[in-house]
């Protein structure tokens, strides 16, 4: 159901707004043949008009098998990188092409080809979060959903670099005993949650769940009594017999996480100040209004040099085969 069903009249640079903006987007989408695929972390409206929200493994997996001619992509520039990189002939739309991703940023190609070069023989298995640059430098491409898995399958004596998520990759680490190179990079939003006012949040509900993404550092995650994707968050958070949780990843999941569990109560974990710090800022910046100036007028349009996206789809394929 539609949190917001109408938008404010009025212009924007680009022209007039419809008083409708969701049967303007349905109306766009039949003309295009597009579909809409959103994170759960975008804001609410998106959510409720996406024809698919998931993770970034489950939004891979269907930007793999959609058969629409236009994909718009309510995430960041990776993601919609990602959907291009597994469909070369469809258009694929980003709401704002400034939705970027603080994590991605922190891994650069120049420095990274270095950093590889100084480990010829390691296998480099990189988090989804990167760019298509570093995916094609890349030999296995893995999610916060199929990370453990992936890294279970390789053999023990092959020596791993783990990019770009140092948090992940010490997560990783832990769960599978391997030893794993990893490069120094991290997402500005889990690293803001602050361990003592979690600890401060568990002593006034004594009987909240603390629940984590493993992209949060370890002094965070050692106070979780479930760790995984948003997704696995999201499913727990269905199962489990608590009635109270503690979220410690991008408050955004909490819209579902309440659609699915209208009876439970879920308090999003603080960061380290009294800033919006634990909302992703890239996220944010995509919105309904937006999303329906992409359709109009077919653009921003994510391209890529082919070369690129050959490089970068090997390890996407086997990712997508190794997590199957």
């Amino acid at each position: 159901m539609f949190t917001t069903a109408l938008a404010q009249r009025g212009k924007t640079e680009q022209g007039d707004l419809p008083l409708d903006l969701f049967t303007a987007i349905e109306t766009l989408k039949k003309e295009l043949n597009a579909v809409i695929l959103a994170h759960y972390y975008q804001e609410p409206d998106i959510q409720d008009i996406a024809d698919f929200i998931g993770d970034s493994l489950q939004l891979a997996k269907a930007a793999a098998h959609t058969n629409a001619d236009v994909i718009v992509f309510a995430g960041v520039h990776f993601m919609a990188e990602t959907a291009k990189i597994l469909n070369p002939d469809k258009m694929v739309l980003l709401p704002d092409l400034n939705a970027g991703c603080s994590l991605a940023d922190s891994c650069p190609p120049e420095a990274f080809a270095a950093f590889k070069a100084a480990h010829p023989e390691h296998l480099v298995v990189s988090y989804i979060n990167c760019s298509a640059d570093i995916k094609a430098m890349s030999d296995i491409i893995c999610t916060s959903s199929n990370a453990v898995k992936i890294v279970k399958q390789i053999p023990k004596d092959q020596p791993i670099i783990f990019a770009p998520d140092r948090n992940l990759g010490r997560y990783v680490m832990e769960k599978t005993g391997r030893d794993l190179v990893l490069w120094e990079g991290s997402c500005v939003v889990h690293e803001t949650f602050s361990e003592k006012k979690i600890v401060q949040l568990k002593i006034a509900h004594p009987q909240a769940e603390a629940i984590a993404h493993p992209e949060c550092e370890t002094s965070v995650l050692r106070h979780a009594s479930f760790i995984g994707s948003t997704a696995a968050l999201l499913k727990y958070c269905e199962q489990s017999s608590s009635q109270e949780f503690i979220v410690a990843t991008e408050p955004g999941i909490i819209h579902q996480m309440q659609k699915r569990a209208p009876h439970k109560r879920f308090i999003p974990a603080p960061p380290l100040n009294n800033c919006a710090c634990n909302e992703c800022p890239f996220m944010r910046l995509n919105t309904l209004e937006k999303l329906y100036w992409a359709m109009k007028n077919r653009a921003p349009e994510i391209t890529l040099q082919e070369f690129i996206r050959e490089a970068a789809l090997r390890p996407i394929q086997r990712m997508l085969e190794m997590s199957a």
